[in-house]
């Protein structure tokens, strides 16, 4: 008998929280959050223990402290799950190479060509939690169904902790009952105009004239809404997409207007990043530099490189040229981002750059190989003692909660994009 639901969807629970508790068993059971603990410090993931007091990933810091003033809060290790996060994958490519991941703690697998060797998808989605649970110590969420978008679906439903199964032939029966706010591809503006129209539920969805919705939503949304909602979803299994870009922010506790303030944040948000992209091994040549102001006004300004690059001296000048052309003179900044996009393969970086951009007087030449070997040793001391860094001499007398001697264990307030989608 062909076995039609191939498609498993993994989910972390919890992810950040997750491996807090997890490396400090003392955090276990008890509500952790993970985020800023300053004033504008944002939550990035809560354990399920913070969650049954209302609290839940992007709500600010102050208002998860008043709905639970015992309230632990854990400092952003990306490094910790960023490595938890390839343990996870390692296992589901030790089930089938074509695993796409979504992110760091979620991922498609299309199982078909398993099932010969580990039995039926249900089977194994019940390995790879026990797998995860024995090896990781990590509770996952697994979600079995025919279509990427009922896995996805069905992972949601399993939470915490848990598996969910539907055969294909009762799929669509069991998703006209569901709010239309369950379909993955469904946004929350989408669902608020449809709810405006009279949608309440995906049965109505699926009753209704393609053509009607999409004259509600849009010809594209409308035609992709109509489709999930009869359990229809062609997207196969699309294994290993590569970053598009990676990047660090940083919120402050107060809003910023010193041009020197603002450069140390910017060396310290360029070290960030220039690991990040060595440890990903990959090299971009598009530079983003990222300004909110006070007024809550963004900007965004990027340039591009001749040659892709991973060393943090070259994000370093041409982030800094971004800065300075802003010409801010003293205007509020409330957060500061960089980011690299525009990827490839970390081999890109290493070609000889002949023609090396204009830069100040007395600055080593983009093309000078003594950069890489000052980053090189950089992550070495960082990989093996963890809590001491080599990092920029400007930075040595930082002593802001996240400056260069900051412990991993300390509280500190550093607001970074979060690949952790854990509202779940």
């Amino acid at each position: 008998m062909e076995v039609r639901e191939t498609i498993l969807h993994v989910d972390m629970d919890a992810f950040f929280a997750s491996v807090e508790q997890r490396d400090d068993p003392s955090l276990r059971g008890l509500p952790v959050v993970v985020g800023g603990a300053g004033g504008r410090g944002v939550v990035a993931a809560a354990s399920y223990e913070a969650r049954r007091f209302g609290i839940r990933s992007a709500m600010p810091m102050v208002q998860a402290r008043r709905r639970c003033p015992d309230l632990v809060i854990a400092p952003h290790r990306f490094e910790a799950y960023r490595d938890a996060s390839r343990d996870v994958m390692a296992i589901l490519r030790d089930v089938t190479p074509v695993v796409e991941p979504l992110s760091l703690d979620e991922a498609f697998l299309d199982v078909r060509g398993a099932v010969r060797l580990f039995g039926d998808p249900v089977t194994i989605g019940h390995g790879i939690r026990r797998r995860v649970r024995e090896e990781l110590d990590l509770p996952i969420s697994v979600g079995v169904g025919p279509t990427k978008s009922i896995a996805k679906l069905l992972s949601a439903r399993a939470k915490p902790d848990g598996l969910l199964h539907w055969p294909a032939e009762e799929v669509t029966d069991r998703l006209r009952p569901l709010p239309i706010s369950d379909l993955f591809g469904a946004g929350p503006k989408t669902v608020e105009r449809l709810t405006t129209y009279g949608f309440r539920t995906v049965g109505q969805l699926a009753d209704t004239d393609r053509r009607t919705l999409q004259r509600v939503v849009g010809e594209a949304t409308g035609a992709h809404l109509h489709a999930l909602a009869r359990g229809e979803d062609p997207r196969s299994v699309t294994p290993h997409e590569p970053a598009r870009s990676i990047s660090a922010e940083r919120t402050f506790d107060h809003d910023l207007d010193d041009p020197d303030e603002l450069h140390r944040h910017l060396l310290r948000l360029t070290e960030k990043v220039g690991r990040r992209l060595r440890q990903a091994e990959v090299a971009g040549r598009t530079v983003t530099l990222k300004v909110r102001f006070a007024s809550f006004e963004t900007v965004t300004r990027s340039t591009t490189l001749a040659e892709a690059t991973d060393r943090t001296h070259d994000v370093l000048i041409a982030a800094r040229g971004l800065l300075d052309g802003l010409r801010l003179e003293r205007v509020r900044v409330r957060l500061l981002g960089v980011g690299v996009s525009n990827l490839a393969d970390g081999d890109a970086s290493r070609q000889l750059t002949l023609d090396a951009p204009d830069e100040a007087p007395g600055s080593v030449p983009w093309g000078d190989r003594r950069w890489e070997d000052v980053d090189r040793v950089a992550d070495a001391v960082a990989d093996r003692f963890g809590d001491v860094g080599v990092s920029f001499a400007a930075l040595l007398d930082d002593d802001t909660e996240d400056g260069p001697w900051a412990t991993k264990r300390q509280v500190r307030d550093v607001a970074e994009p979060s690949a952790d989608s854990d509202d779940r």
